[in-house]
């Protein structure tokens, strides 16, 4: 899938905010805020249920990654997830 396909479908999930669950939240993380190294997403099934997390890394800026991105999309749409919440910007590791 093409990088800013994938991109702006992940944007369209996030922004219609929080829906009830499942929910997934992505959270990026680098060695600095400009350079996003590593992915958390995170899979909460209901209200009250254990958090399962999956991490995915690469060398350089994560977000420009056309796999990982579409790997991401991926997870969004096979887990059925009615709320994609995004952290705001990068945690410094």
């Amino acid at each position: 899938m093409n990088l800013d396909k994938a991109k702006k479908r992940i944007a369209k999930q996030v922004k219609k905010g929080f829906n009830g669950y499942p929910k997934i939240t992505l959270a990026y993380y680098g060695v600095t805020k400009d350079c996003a190294t590593e992915v958390a997403v995170q899979f909460v099934l209901g209200e009250g249920d254990g958090v399962q997390e999956e991490r995915f890394c690469c060398e350089t800026e994560i977000r420009d990654n056309e796999q990982i991105q579409t790997t991401l999309l991926k997870i969004i749409e096979r887990a059925n997830a009615n709320s994609v919440i995004e952290i705001e910007g990068v945690t410094v590791l």
